[in-house]
């Protein structure tokens, strides 16, 4: 009886694995027995791509590189005298007529319906820019850039290239506040610039990924969203008041240091004179210096808003 189920459980495990292997080797046949025409003279560009879903459309005429790359019956005839009409590498070739060859096949991607109201379009940035069919996954603009030559480049485990590296290539002031002491953790991978950006277009500013920045920021910060009985108004308003979203010289990405960032708003009460030392609470001997060099923090601890009652001075947002 025990060699009995022993035999079914060998029979029941060798069917699985035929099972489960019948698609991947089907997968491998369909990576491998379809070698399109480009490939004699190509090799390494058709590597590139052959497992990826711009190969896995191809066919033995090169169907998927002729999309892309134009008409190749002339070109097969006289591969040296007759190159294919090819606008993604055309040196006259305008960002518009680049964009134009990708938006063949995604135009219809809903990912891709605010590109035209986007910023990188107005600026005529073009898929390539940023997308490397055949190269880096950084981007085309990054190709000249080695791995690991970013100061910053941190330790990962996965051979591609982080996707904040292709736009720092462009976006160069974000480039240096990433690395700053306090920031959001980009260049460890952990957050990626699309978390935050739609880099493909959007209808808000800064192509954010949410109505506001106050929407934006509490997706992740839920416990600052409230609703709170005492409001702080400009951290109703928009996070950015208090804090820079890519890094920054203060602790928590605060865009100054406390006391000087709260006294922006707030340049009376005992704040008043707190670097000559005459800070002091209101009907307090002036010579008190007991708030010199101090963080507003210190007592205003729920800064971002309080449920506290008035009783317990919930409206001065005290810990």
């Amino acid at each position: 009886m025990r060699f009995k189920s022993v035999v079914a459980a060998a029979g029941l495990t060798a069917a699985l694995a035929v099972f489960t292997a019948v698609p991947a080797s089907a997968q491998a046949q369909k990576a491998a027995g379809v070698t399109p025409v480009c490939a004699e003279c190509h090799a390494q560009s058709h590597n590139s791509t052959m497992l990826t879903a711009h190969g896995a459309n191809n066919d033995a005429n090169g169907s998927s590189c002729q999309t892309c790359h134009g008409d190749a019956a002339l070109h097969l005839q006289n591969p040296n005298r007759n190159k294919p009409v090819n606008a993604l590498t055309a040196k006259d070739a305008t960002p518009d007529q680049k964009t134009a060859v990708c938006m063949t096949c995604h135009a219809g991607q809903r990912h891709l319906s605010a590109w035209a109201s986007g910023v990188h379009k107005k600026y005529d940035v073009s898929c390539t820019d940023c997308h490397a069919i055949h190269g880096s996954q950084a981007g085309a603009n990054f190709k000249n850039v080695k791995a690991g030559s970013f100061a910053a480049a941190p330790y990962v485990t996965t051979q591609r290239q982080l996707a904040y590296k292709a736009c720092i290539a462009c976006h160069r002031d974000q480039r240096g506040e990433i690395v700053k002491p306090s920031h959001h953790p980009i260049v460890e991978g952990k957050v990626t610039c699309q978390d935050c950006h739609d880099p493909h277009g959007s209808l808000t500013p800064f192509q954010l990924k949410a109505e506001s920045t106050l929407d934006l920021c509490t997706s992740c910060h839920a416990d600052k969203r409230g609703p709170w009985i005492h409001e702080h108004p400009p951290v109703m308003e928009n996070c950015g008041t208090c804090h820079t979203p890519h890094g920054s010289a203060h602790n928590r990405l605060l865009a100054q240091k406390p006391p000087a960032l709260c006294a922006d708003c707030h340049p009376g009460g005992h704040t008043h004179g707190i670097y000559d030392g005459r800070g002091t609470l209101p009907g307090v001997n002036p010579s008190n210096i007991r708030f010199e060099g101090s963080g507003c923090v210190g007592c205003h601890r729920q800064i971002h808003g309080s449920n506290a009652p008035p009783s317990a001075y919930g409206q001065f947002f005290l810990r």
